[in-house]
């Protein structure tokens, strides 16, 4: 099983190191590449005002935040929910540089996940092209239109579509997985459950055919697939 993180994040401004902190976390799961509809989301408390910059960009002001959360009571549930997953992260050293500041003022390690930064990825795809998260959706012809202040858990959940694109497209992914969910015994249900003919059409296999035919599926065991349904089959053609 591969799982993943889409990551993102909220600040009050461009750099821990000055003083800036977060605001907001969302992810988004993914297993085996497909959205498993697991996501967390939380906003914080940053224990310093909001400057205007960044307000303007993502709209939390300090009258929202001031009854949220502190990280370190938020510390611990989010790194449960990673777990060891890999961590998808658009231009992620900015992002995982203030998630390891915040861990480091609560004495704990960094985050140790793997980390796929999907700018590098999208720069290695398309080189030369902008890379934004929205010039990647006008590439993709991803909608992101309710997108019109950054927000961590909607961006999340347009990063998720974005790098499945990057890999190659989810579609693929999308009718691979359903395509191995459907097992043997699946098939024959559907087989059975399929109407049929008022009147059976005329038989095309000759009568040493359809012998051969039967000599052969009795030689495959009692196990064999065929014997779940042709049993009744080859009888009522040969006897036909």
């Amino acid at each position: 099983m591969n799982r993943e993180i889409v990551l993102d994040t909220e600040t009050t401004g461009l750099s821990p190191a000055t003083g800036d902190r977060l605001v907001e976390i969302g992810c988004v799961e993914l297993i085996n590449h497909i959205p498993t509809g697991r996501t967390y989301h939380v906003y914080i408390n940053p224990q310093r005002t909001m400057p205007e910059e960044a307000f303007r960009v993502h709209g939390l002001s300090d009258e929202f935040l001031a009854d949220k959360p502190l990280f370190a009571a938020v510390a611990e549930e989010f790194c449960a929910f990673l777990g060891d997953a890999t961590l998808i992260i658009h231009n992620a050293p900015f992002d995982m540089g203030f998630l390891n500041a915040e861990l480091g003022k609560l004495g704990r390690g960094p985050l140790a996940n793997t980390v796929i930064d999907t700018v590098m990825l999208a720069r290695e795809k398309h080189p030369g092209a902008r890379v934004s998260l929205d010039a990647l959706c006008k590439h993709y012809g991803i909608d992101n239109s309710r997108r019109t202040l950054h927000g961590a858990l909607l961006d999340s959940e347009i990063l998720a579509e974005v790098y499945l694109e990057l890999l190659g497209g989810k579609q693929v992914s999308l009718a691979l997985v359903a395509e191995s969910h459907v097992s043997g015994a699946a098939a024959l249900a559907s087989f059975a459950a399929a109407p049929r003919r008022p009147l059976p059409l005329p038989p095309r296999l000759t009568e040493a055919e359809l012998a051969a035919h039967a000599a052969f599926i009795s030689g495959l065991g009692p196990e064999a697939l065929w014997t779940e349904y042709a049993a009744e089959e080859i009888p009522t053609r040969l006897s036909a």
